[in-house]
């Protein structure tokens, strides 16, 4: 269960020079957020006891070591059960192509983001390795031509004041 942690400005300002740059100096992301190193080094602290903060890492750039080639493996299993439904996910977690899993609704149960050589390495794993797997119903892959992403989270800001998507009805009036 997740739980809602109140940030401010200073904590948001904070975690977007992270995100941009985890190896920023203290004193550095101090100054640019406009605080004292003390009370940075605080509030970073704080963050990682809350969970906001989960991790420092690198990122790859997948084509510079020879994984040229994204792409979505969409995945349905069959019987849908709990048991089920987690071996799949620790089998795909486990597979060295695998980036992530996302566990999701609709036609599909699962969506697998894979990195590989070539084409002829994705077809493989999803022909060679996923689809002989027993609790495997259907494959169906879609390759990545482009990513663009945001880096990190951002705060959504409240929108209390706007109206509903839907206004309500209104009662048409009959005329005698």
């Amino acid at each position: 269960m997740s739980r809602n942690i109140e940030l401010d400005a200073k904590d948001w300002a904070i975690l977007a020079r992270l995100q941009q740059d985890a190896t920023i100096p203290n004193k550095d992301l101090a100054a640019a957020v406009g605080l004292a190193p003390s009370t940075c080094l605080l509030r970073v602290r704080r963050l990682r006891e809350q969970g906001v903060i989960t991790g420092i890492h690198a990122h790859v750039a997948p084509a510079t070591v020879g994984l040229g080639l994204e792409a979505f493996v969409a995945v349905q299993v069959r019987p849908h059960t709990r048991e089920v439904f987690s071996k799949f996910a620790d089998f795909a977690l486990s597979l060295p192509e695998t980036r992530s899993v996302f566990h999701v609704s609709g036609a599909e149960d699962f969506l697998v983001l894979v990195t590989v050589a070539d084409a002829a390495h994705l077809q493989r794993l999803v022909l060679d390795v996923m689809s002989r797997r027993s609790e495997v119903s259907q494959v169906q892959s879609s390759l990545i031509y482009e990513r663009a992403e945001v880096n990190g989270v951002r705060p959504i800001p409240r929108r209390d004041d706007q109206p509903p998507l839907m206004a309500p009805r209104v009662k048409a009036r009959r005329r005698p």
